[in-house]
């Protein structure tokens, strides 16, 4: 697999299918694996490009990205790996086990992909059992992200720059997009910023869509109020 990646990085193929073959390789190295992601983080903690191998994955991780904790997050920041044995009653990050309550993961590993003293990202897997991951799964998700984080530091593709920036400039959207409507909540409601977190992981969860679809949902339907002739 690292020889198949390494050869598609120098025929400057994109950094999206590079960290989806991770992605898809870290699946298959790990026991009692479900699925599994791969992200490229920037020193703010943004996510700058992300693989994975389902939508299950990819719903779990965008709503790290959305609500700003997780513990892909965490193991990017504190370089550490980090074992979620039940995300059901792990108290590190409130609002994302809220959020992802709905989804068939209760065990998650995440390791930082570091090369020398760079952090590029971080890598994890998600299982549907608790407690799936032990201390050997743990240095076997380390051996892998090695290679993974050197091959990832040395991404040399001609149209990486132009991705990355696609890539930060939708996820800033989103973030604005995200904080208006918990302001139009606060407005309208009453709530702290707390408990319009909370509104917007609900109702995204109940309808069945993404946070930052609820919160354009809530400013198209605050504009139409203000529109309206008295």
């Amino acid at each position: 697999m690292f020889a198949r990646v390494n050869g598609m990085l120098l025929s400057e193929e994109t950094v999206e299918h590079a960290v989806d073959l991770l992605a898809q390789a870290a699946k298959n190295t790990v026991p009692g694996a479900i699925g599994a992601g791969v992200s490229l983080i920037s020193n703010a903690g943004r996510k700058e490009s992300a693989g994975s191998t389902d939508r299950v994955v990819r719903e779990a991780d965008d709503l790290q990205y959305t609500i700003g904790e997780g513990p892909c997050l965490s193991a990017w920041a504190s370089r550490t790996v980090v074992n979620v044995e039940d995300v059901h009653s792990d108290p590190r990050w409130p609002n994302w086990s809220s959020a992802v309550v709905r989804l068939p993961i209760r065990s998650v590993l995440s390791t930082p992909l570091q090369h020398q003293q760079t952090v590029v990202g971080a890598m994890k897997i998600y299982s549907a059992a608790e407690h799936a991951f032990t201390a050997e799964t743990e240095r076997l998700l380390t051996m892998f992200a090695g290679p993974a984080a050197a091959l990832l530091a040395h991404i040399q593709t001609k149209d990486l720059p132009m991705k990355l920036s696609e890539s930060i400039s939708t996820a800033m959207s989103q973030r604005d997009t995200i904080n208006i409507a918990k302001g139009v909540l606060m407005a309208q409601h009453g709530f702290d910023k707390d408990a319009a977190t909370l509104h917007l992981i609900q109702v995204s969860r109940a309808e069945r869509v993404t946070m930052g679809e609820t919160a354009r949902r809530i400013m198209a339907a605050s504009q139409r109020q203000d529109s309206t002739p008295l």
